[in-house]
C-alpha cells in the first residue's frame, strides 16, 4: 500500500510571486497545490487586480479562492525603498521566483535576475511576459488574448467565413503558465543536480506568452515551409483528419464524433448503417476521406438528425467509437465520471458559506496536491512572512504608519 504524503512533493520549496492577474499567479498556484510555500506579493492599494475580476462574493472574486489557494498573502509597497529591500530579503530566501512585470521592472527595483544572481548564483527565476526577455517587442505590454493572436491559435480558431474568435478562457496565459511550471522544475532538477540552494547552478526561465501558445500549434510551421500550406479555419473540424467535427442531434445537443481512425470509421459507418461507406475502399484510409471530407460529413450529421444526444451515445459507446457531449459546467457537476474522479472540492468561506471548487490535478498516487486554505485576504500573512524575517511586532507596527505595508 502506497504511503500518502499529506505535505506535498514540493513542500519545503519556497516561492515568491511577484505578479499579477493570470500568467504568473497561475504558475506559482500549482507550485502552491503540491506543497510549495509560496509569499505573494500585493500593492497594498488593492491588491491582485483579479480580486475583483468576473463573479464576486462580498466584494472578491470567486476567481481569487482558486487562483490564489494555499498562498500567503504580504503587501509591499514596491515605490518605498523598505518595500524593496524586504522583497529583495525574500527573493534571496525563495528557492523560485516567478514575475510577470514588464521587462525592465525588476531591475529598477534592483530585484533583476542577474542582479540577484550576483548574490546568489542558485537563483532560479521564472519570467513570463507577452514576448519574452529579449527582441523588439520585449517591452510592450502582452496580454494572452495577443499571445493567442500572435502565437498561431486565434487564426485558426472560428469558421471560414467569419472573423477568428477566441476560446472562451484566458488559454494564453494558463498555456504559458504550463510552461513556467515545466521551466521551473526542470531549473530546480538542475540546481539540484549542480549543488543544491546556495551552491547549485540556477538559471532565468524565460517564458514568452506567444512562444507558449506557438508551441502547441502541431505541424504548422513544417506543412507551411514544405508544402506553403497555411491552416485555415475549419470550425468544429479537424482539418486533415476525417471525421473529426462536431454535430447536432434531434434533440438540439452537441456531440463530438472522432472517428478517424481507419478501423475507427469501419465501426462508425457500420454502426450508422452505412454499410456502402464501410465497404468503399476510397474511404479506407485518411488521405482518401479526407478527399470525401463534406459527403462523410454529411452522412454523419444526417445520422445525428435521428438521434438523441443518448442514444447517439450508446450506439457508438457500443461500437466502440470516441464520442462525447460538448459539457457546460452543470454538465460537469453531476456527471458520473467527474464525481467518480473527485474532481471537485467542497470548502467554506470564512462566513461559513459552502463553495465547491476543482479538484486539484494532475493526480499523483503518493504525494497528490492539495488545498490547504482559500485566495488569503489581503496582507493576511503580513505578520507571519515578516516575523519570519526577524522584523519585530514594533517595526511591522512602524512598517504599516509608514506605508510599507
Amino acid at each position: 500500500m502506497t504511503t500518502q504524503n499529506t505535505s506535498g512533493p514540493l513542500a519545503g520549496i519556497k516561492v515568491l510571486e511577484l505578479g499579477t492577474l493570470i500568467a504568473g499567479p497561475f504558475c506559482a498556484r500549482m507550485l502552491a497545490e503540491f506543497g510549495a510555500e509560496v509569499i505573494k506579493v500585493e500593492s497594498p492599494d488593492g491588491g491582485d487586480p483579479i480580486r475583483k475580476w468576473r463573479v464576486l462574493k462580498d466584494g472578491t472574486s470567486l476567481w481569487w479562492s482558486v487562483q490564489s489557494r494555499n498562498k500567503k498573502s504580504l503587501t509591499l509597497n514596491m515605490k518605498h525603498a523598505q518595500g524593496r529591500e524586504i522583497a529583495r530579503k525574500l527573493a534571496l530566501e525563495a528557492d523560485i521566483i516567478i514575475e510577470n512585470y514588464r521587462p525592465g521592472v525588476l531591475e529598477k527595483w534592483e530585484l533583476g535576475y542577474e542582479q540577484l544572481k550576483a548574490l546568489d548564483p542558485s537563483t532560479i527565476m521564472v519570467r513570463l511576459s507577452g514576448f519574452g526577455q529579449t527582441g523588439p517587442m520585449k517591452d510592450l505590454p502582452g496580454f494572452g488574448a495577443i499571445g493567442e493572436s500572435m502565437g498561431g491559435l486565434r487564426y485558426v480558431s472560428g469558421h471560414a467565413d467569419r472573423p477568428p474568435v477566441r476560446v472562451g478562457v484566458s488559454i494564453g496565459d494558463s498555456v504559458a503558465a504550463l510552461h513556467g511550471v515545466i521551466g521551473a522544475m526542470m531549473a530546480l532538477r538542475q540546481r539540484d543536480a549542480t549543488g543544491g540552494k546556495r551552491k547549485g547552478e540556477g538559471q532565468m526561465v524565460d517564458v514568452a506568452l506567444y512562444e507558449s501558445v506557438f508551441n502547441l500549434m502541431e505541424s504548422l510551421v513544417p506543412e507551411f515551409d514544405h508544402a506553403g500550406v497555411v491552416r485555415e479555419r475549419t470550425g468544429g473540424s479537424l482539418p486533415g483528419i476525417v471525421p473529426s467535427n462536431t454535430y447536432t442531434t434531434s434533440d438540439g445537443e452537441n456531440i463530438v464524433i472522432a472517428g478517424n481512425g481507419d478501423a475507427i470509421f469501419k465501426r462508425l459507418v457500420l454502426a450508422m448503417g452505412r454499410i456502402d461507406m464501410a465497404g468503399n475502399p476510397e474511404l479506407e484510409r485518411n488521405d482518401g476521406r479526407v478527399r470525401h471530407t463534406q459527403m462523410i460529413d454529411d452522412a454523419i450529421q444526417a445520422w445525428c438528425d435521428t438521434q438523441t444526444i443518448d442514444s447517439a451515445l450508446a450506439v457508438l459507446k457500443a461500437a466502440d467509437v470516441p464520442a462525447g457531449k460538448i459539457y457546460s459546467v452543470r454538465d460537469m457537476m453531476t456527471d458520473p465520471q467527474f464525481l467518480a474522479r473527485d474532481m471537485f472540492e467542497q470548502h467554506q468561506f470564512a462566513d461559513g458559506t459552502p463553495v465547491k471548487l476543482p479538484a486539484i490535478s494532475p493526480k499523483l498516487s503518493a504525494t497528490p496536491g492539495h488545498t490547504r486554505w482559500l485566495g488569503p485576504t489581503l496582507g493576511q500573512h503580513n505578520d507571519e512572512v515578516l516575523q519570519s524575517l526577524g522584523y519585530s511586532a514594533e517595526a511591522i507596527a512602524a512598517m504599516k504608519q509608514d506605508g510599507v505595508l
